[in-house]
């Protein structure tokens, strides 16, 4: 659970699991679209999550939702420059959920301590380049494609082998571009080109991961794999709003495994589910 190089000392100090609070800036996410889409709300949201226990917030403003397309740089800037701003003046630790190396940049100068790429760098050719010029901590997610294909893309022999064998070959690809890969933080991407089994099958062996040497997220909260596992008599998915306690034991069981953040959207309970996964791993 070793904390990446370049983290604030408040946050590498941490004896625990982070938590990181969702903030999407964004009319058209899959659980909370629309609902923070100005600059005052979304800052006066993060500011809640940080004093419900939120360790850092991580601002998005593009949806990453199956099936959602690409928007411009200009509308994701517009989307989420002041909101990093507003909370960075409120002494709120900010990251920065982003694809786009222009964005990072701006986020990072307006004072965002940590780039999460849900691409691993893989959307932007500038953004490898970028980070070699800087310090930053970098999320590297696993990611085979765009949210508009990436449900194709769901096919493997065996998941965990193959997304950690994807996950190395990024490591790999950061290093070549001059990026520390003590910087880096791994994400096997839950719920992206996976179907619901695939994303058992990689929370349930979070240690094959671990093995690669870096720090992990998980960003389970309320996936749609939740929503299946809590279908109702019929078959259709519980609704997005009532995931929460389900990502909450997700998050509490990879805390447990030594995972070094989870990425949620309330994040009062997570907090909770966190400390009693580090009393539990605290025992002799």
């Amino acid at each position: 659970m070793r904390a990446p190089r370049g983290l604030p000392l408040a946050l590498a100090d941490l004896d625990r699991t982070l938590v990181m609070g969702i903030l999407n800036v964004t009319p058209d996410s899959f659980s909370d679209g629309g609902r923070w889409a100005d600059a005052e709300s979304a800052v006066e949201r993060g500011r809640r999550l940080h004093a419900d226990g939120a360790d850092l917030v991580d601002v998005g403003g593009e949806s990453t939702r199956p099936g959602a397309g690409r928007i411009s740089i200009d509308d994701e800037l517009g989307r989420v420059l002041a909101v990093v701003q507003g909370l960075v003046a409120a002494g709120v630790p900010v990251s920065i959920d982003t694809m786009r190396a222009q964005v990072a940049d701006a986020c990072v100068s307006a004072g965002a301590v940590l780039v999460n790429d849900v691409s691993g760098g893989r959307a932007d050719p500038g953004m490898l380049p970028w980070l070699a010029t800087c310090d930053v901590p970098y999320v590297a997610m696993h990611w085979r494609g765009p949210s508009d294909v990436m449900e194709d893309l769901a096919t493997y022999d065996d998941v965990v082998a193959e997304v950690r064998a994807e996950l190395a070959a990024r490591i790999g690809a950061l290093a070549e571009a001059g990026v520390d890969p003590e910087r880096v933080i791994l994400d096997p991407g839950l719920g992206f080109a996976k179907r619901s089994p695939h994303n058992w099958q990689l929370l349930r062996h979070l240690d094959a991961l671990a093995e690669l040497g870096r720090p992990l997220l998980v960003g389970a909260s309320r996936k749609r794999f939740l929503g299946d596992l809590l279908a109702d008599g019929t078959g259709e998915p519980r609704p997005f709003d009532g995931r929460d306690a389900a990502g909450d034991a997700v998050t509490a069981l990879a805390a447990a495994a030594g995972v070094w953040g989870v990425r949620v959207h309330e994040v009062g309970a997570s907090r909770d589910a966190v400390l009693v996964a580090r009393a539990w791993r605290e025992q002799p």
